[in-house]
């Protein structure tokens, strides 16, 4: 089990039951998706912005980022 599932279940859960007044552990909301986005505006101009940006992620999430630029934008 990771790290923050553990402190959830064992700390988070606890707090919430007691104040919203809980009776029952499954009343208590769960966690369902973590979702991480950064948006980089200044790497289209340069370069070093995106990979500075993909380096710095990891130590956050633990994971390999995927990189995934916006489409053309046709409203002009």
């Amino acid at each position: 089990m990771s790290d923050l599932k553990k402190v959830y279940n064992e700390q988070i859960v606890a707090k919430l039951k007691e104040e919203l007044g809980y009776d029952n552990v499954m009343e208590v909301p769960k966690i369902t998706k973590i979702t991480l986005n950064m948006g980089v505006g200044e790497a289209a101009a340069e370069r070093k912005a995106l990979e500075g940006a993909l380096s710095d992620l990891p130590a956050l999430a633990g994971q390999k980022p995927l990189a995934t630029k916006s489409p053309k934008t046709e409203a002009g």
